[in-house]
């Protein structure tokens, strides 16, 4: 397990995604703008339907006047010189009032009018073609400009009467009242909308609110089952949401019944190589310092410690699909202390800690272990008389909270050429134990938790090794 590291050799960690935005808000914007370009829509089309009905209903109005001039053009009575003798209209006679009427004979030499007396000297200016409508009897509707600028609605109808003559007959009305019947029913219309958009908006929001409730318990629950402090999605749902509760809790199921079957094969495998490899040592060891037998020792010794990093290797890819493990810190590097210091006791090592009770790590136990033994081992073993660990919880960018596990120790240190010797496997001092795996099994299962080992120099003198891995919150 010791192996001098590299300084300055890191493992990146893998960044945690931007937490998504709330779809309960998305949801409830989008809703929002379909709801205001829905109300929109149908209030413009609402508009122009009600300004068309109000429209045809004036034009009615208009129509009838025109109807009792064109009778009593078509059967005048002699018995009087009053044209025309039906119209009993008092607004066709105050001046300038909006309401005109108008008759031009169009034949003979000389144009002959007759009007109301409401249009004072003034006279009523004939349809152009553009924004006129003509039914079915010849009649034409559409707007015209009249005395002082009044804006007028205008119907017209050319009369043949044959021996009586051709004539042009035109009844006008003030369009304000048009426009005054148009805007009283927008305002009308708008408050309307406006309530009924506050209406939709709070039942969409109380329903958005509400019906998505369940998924923010499932999204919760699988936060903590992330987190460590539940194994699975407890509670009631939905008909909608139960299978989604269901079969998240079955994949946990399964991916728990892999992993151990994943642990049980490497196990196995280990097992099984063991023995042919304890054998060919066995004979080797027999036939004493033979040339050939020194190199199957020797070449058995790296086959026992390839296969040991490699199955190390299956055994944590494997463990590191569990979901929801949570360690304490400083449970286990008190532990560690403990245990080194019995180790390495001949040498009277000092071992400082400075842990936070609330220091948690997300992950499996061993694999801390695994992680910090090496790094304290090796700190003990190439430490004068004293090692220190310190573990540092922080919070990094986007929320994302990791411990710090920083293990300094007062040897010599490396230089330069030391650092550029240095490979995985390979190993400085064959004077010190171990296999010269334990570096690159730290730096491996880092790399598995997303975590990274950053090497340096010590500020009691000797080499300073930095573990960042990730942290869960308190519960």
């Amino acid at each position: 397990m010791s192996s001098r590291p590299c300084a300055g050799s890191v493992i990146s960690s893998r960044r945690l995604p931007m937490r998504a935005n709330s779809l309960a808000l998305r949801l409830f914007l989008s809703a929002t703008a379909w709801t205001v370009i829905i109300l929109a829509v149908t209030g413009f089309v609402l508009t122009s339907l009600y300004r068309q009905a109000v429209e045809r209903s004036f034009d009615r109005r208009l129509d009838v006047y025109l109807r009792t001039l064109v009778a009593d053009i078509a059967t005048p009575d002699d018995a009087t010189d009053k044209f025309p003798q039906s119209m009993s209209e008092p607004l066709f006679e105050l001046p300038l009032s909006g309401w005109y009427w108008q008759v031009t004979r169009l034949d003979g030499s000389k144009t002959e009018v007759h009007a109301s007396r409401s249009l004072w000297d003034g006279g009523l200016p004939r349809l152009g073609d553009a924004g006129v409508r003509t039914s079915v009897i010849g009649t034409r509707q559409g707007y015209v400009d009249g005395p002082e600028d009044q804006r007028l609605r205008l119907v017209e109808r050319n009369i043949d009467l044959g021996d009586q003559g051709r004539f042009l007959v035109a009844v006008a009305g003030d369009a304000a009242e048009i426009e005054d019947e148009t805007r009283a029913f927008d305002r009308a219309l708008m408050i309307t909308f406006f309530i009924l958009a506050a209406v939709l908006l709070l039942t969409t929001g109380f329903q958005v609110r509400f019906g998505l409730a369940p998924l923010k318990r499932i999204s919760e629950s699988l936060a903590a089952i992330r987190s460590g402090s539940a194994e699975r999605l407890e509670g009631k749902f939905p008909v909608e949401i139960a299978p989604l509760a269901r079969e998240t809790n079955a994949l946990l199921e399964a991916n728990k019944e892999i992993v151990e079957r994943a642990r049980t094969h490497v196990g196995n495998l280990a097992h099984a190589l063991k023995t042919p490899l304890s054998v060919m040592v066995n004979e080797a060891t027999a036939r004493g310092n033979n040339p050939f037998a020194v190199k199957v020792r020797e070449q058995t010794d790296i086959m026992r410690d390839q296969i040991a990093h490699h199955l190390e290797r299956a055994r944590l890819a494997a463990r590191m699909t569990v979901i929801g493990t949570v360690t304490e810190v400083v449970p286990v590097v008190t532990a560690l202390a403990r245990t080194m210091e019995k180790t390495h006791h001949d040498r009277r090592l000092a071992i400082a800690i400075d842990a936070p009770d609330h220091a948690r790590f997300r992950g499996e136990r061993q694999d801390l272990e695994e992680m910090i033994g090496n790094l304290v081992d090796n700190a003990c073993k190439w430490a004068q008389s004293r090692v220190e660990v310190g573990v540092i919880p922080e919070r990094m960018e986007a929320n994302r909270d990791v411990i710090r596990i920083v293990v300094d120790d007062d040897g010599p240190g490396l230089t330069p050429s030391e650092r550029e010797q240095l490979r995985r496997g390979r190993r400085l001092d064959e004077t010190k134990p171990g296999s010269g795996l334990g570096l690159s099994i730290v730096l491996e299962l880092a790399g598995l938790y997303g975590g990274a080992l950053t090497l340096g120099n010590a500020p009691i003198g000797g080499l300073r090794a930095e573990l960042m891995l990730p942290a869960a919150q308190a519960g």
